[in-house]
């Protein structure tokens, strides 16, 4: 029995390692794109020109501090890898895609008039072809 127990965990440890690999090798060619790109912004030139434009468009506001390019914030650093890595984990692995079905994620009813009946998904509350409407309220 024990021996049968530690085959088995064996077995799902070479599949979870086999599948994160597989992730891996997917994700490899973005995340390289990504890094030759912050490695080309961290040229001042190429920097310089990027930030301006940006500045000149319509997303810069008047509060924004003003434009310093040097050498000390560079783009391509061990951090701004790391972050890369992680959203484009994230990316990947996210429920939600475009074009996709939405995820029916599980709710909890806040009005207290309503019996709680074991776990409820967001569909549970759609009826026929009417819209179903989220309302996200802040309590900010």
């Amino acid at each position: 029995m024990g021996m049968e127990m530690l085959h088995g965990s064996a077995g799902v440890q070479t599949v979870k390692a086999l599948k994160n690999a597989a992730v891996c090798l997917m994700l490899l060619p973005r995340f390289l794109l990504a890094a030759v790109m912050l490695w080309l912004l961290d040229f001042l030139c190429i920097r310089r020109k990027v930030l301006t434009k940006m500045r000149e468009s319509d997303l810069s506001s008047p509060d924004d501090p003003p434009l310093c390019v040097s050498d000390s914030n560079k783009m391509f650093t061990l951090e701004s890898l790391r972050a890369v890595w992680y959203g484009q984990k994230l990316d990947f692995f996210k429920t939600a895609h475009l074009g996709g079905a939405a995820p029916n994620t599980e709710v909890v009813p806040l009005d207290s008039s309503e019996p709680r009946r074991g776990a409820q998904r967001i569909l549970d509350y759609a009826r026929g072809r009417r819209p179903l409407i989220l309302n996200f309220g802040s309590c900010s």
